[in-house]
């Protein structure tokens, strides 16, 4: 079973830039498609990021590309999400998702508050 821990979030100002890392314990997630969602205060979750396994495909919505980075380290079993340029319409709660045997599996998220 794969067990996933986002951190890095925190209070930041508008413009102001944030890296977050998702952690995975209980197996290797080499093999993985590794995802970003995040939910804003009120509103549904909406997918940010998809990187394939080898790390060298990767797509983001529209909302964020050219401002946000996935990249991931499947030796210290690591995701990552480079966040520039960050604005108020930015902030939520960021998870970091996968899908194991045909079951999604969501890490506890990390808060991001951007500030105007």
């Amino acid at each position: 079973e794969v067990q996933l821990q986002a951190s890095g979030g925190g209070l930041v100002q508008a413009g102001g830039s944030l890296r977050l890392s998702c952690v995975a314990s209980g197996r290797p997630i080499s093999s993985y498609l590794m995802a970003w969602f995040r939910q804003a205060p009120g509103k549904e979750q909406e997918w940010v990021s998809y990187i394939n396994s080898g790390g060298d495909t990767t797509h983001y919505a529209d909302s964020v590309k050219g401002q946000f980075t996935i990249a991931r380290d499947n030796a210290k079993n690591t995701l990552y999400l480079q966040m520039n340029s960050l604005k108020p319409e930015d902030t939520g709660v960021y998870y970091c998702a996968t899908t194991v045997r045909g079951s999604p599996v969501e890490g506890q998220g990390t808060l991001v508050t951007v500030s105007s």
